[in-house]
């Protein structure tokens, strides 16, 4: 007898041959992509340019395909992490003047990126909660130092020295259950993570003690060295800036394309 493999992973004889050494087989590689959206959406917009709701949604599908392509494997699902716009009025320091966050055209683009992310096929778009009271518009931290060393004054400043900070909470939460669950339950054997900070390492732990290949791709962005000891791989599917402009899902060159992303008729199940 010779070998085959159940289901289960088990080798088993198969009939025929006079060697009844058991044949290894590979088995299937299924990747689970998580991606933190605050994260993504900012590295994307520095190395793919500012882009519409829709040709976000797009390259990030795209993107997630170049990861399943590199790892030779077949995509379970694409968990999105983020939370809905905020509708807060905050004051300006700057203007001194009340701005409606639900007015502005921030929101109105976050609100039609996340509808276009719930169409997309093998997309989970998972949603935290925004701490209303811990927002509002924060001096960036270069013109701060510059206003404090006294090489620029406050006259100086524009609206766009300013970045609107709001703090969430419920998404490392979630992240942290959508993991264990996929450990758990044998769903997937590789998790790529797409996120630049430490938030993750204890479910990455948990991911990894069960088997999972757990890989990080922080799009470049500068990681603390301690995150190598929690992770199987570190990998990038764009190149590193200013080669990134070369880059097909860069906006300059989408025109050349015509509209629609490059691989819109490859599907999401490799």
């Amino acid at each position: 007898m010779a070998a085959g493999r159940h289901r289960n992973g088990n080798l088993t004889p198969v009939t025929g041959h006079t060697d009844s050494t058991p044949v290894p087989v590979r088995a299937e590689q299924v990747t689970a992509i998580l991606v933190d959206g605050g994260f993504y959406r900012r590295r994307a917009a520095r190395l793919f340019g500012h882009k519409e709701p829709e040709q976000r949604a797009d390259e990030l599908l795209e993107y997630c395909r170049r990861h399943t392509r590199k790892a030779k494997s077949r995509l379970y699902r694409i968990f999105y992490y983020d939370c809905p716009p905020s509708e807060k009025v905050v004051f300006h320091p700057l203007t001194r003047a009340s701005v409606n966050l639900a007015k502005t055209a921030d929101h109105d683009w976050m609100a039609d990126f996340h509808r276009a992310l719930v169409k997309r096929r093998k997309v989970a778009l998972r949603r935290g909660e925004l701490l209303e009271t811990q927002s509002g518009y924060q001096l960036k931290h270069d013109k701060l130092k510059k206003l404090l060393s006294g090489s620029i004054h406050v006259s100086d400043l524009t609206e766009a020295d300013f970045t609107l900070d709001i703090t969430q909470k419920g998404v490392d939460m979630r992240l942290g259950l959508d993991i264990a669950t996929l450990a758990a339950n044998g769903q997937v054997n590789q998790i790529i993570m797409i996120a630049g900070d430490s938030d993750f390492v204890p479910a990455a732990k948990h991911a990894r003690r069960a088997g999972i290949d757990f890989v990080l791709d922080p799009m470049w962005a500068q990681i603390s060295e301690s995150l190598h000891e929690h992770i199987d791989g570190l990998w990038e599917c764009v190149s590193r800036e200013p080669r990134n402009r070369d880059d097909p899902l860069h906006v300059t060159n989408l025109a050349d394309r015509g509209p629609g992303s490059p691989s819109d008729d490859e599907p999401l199940d490799l």
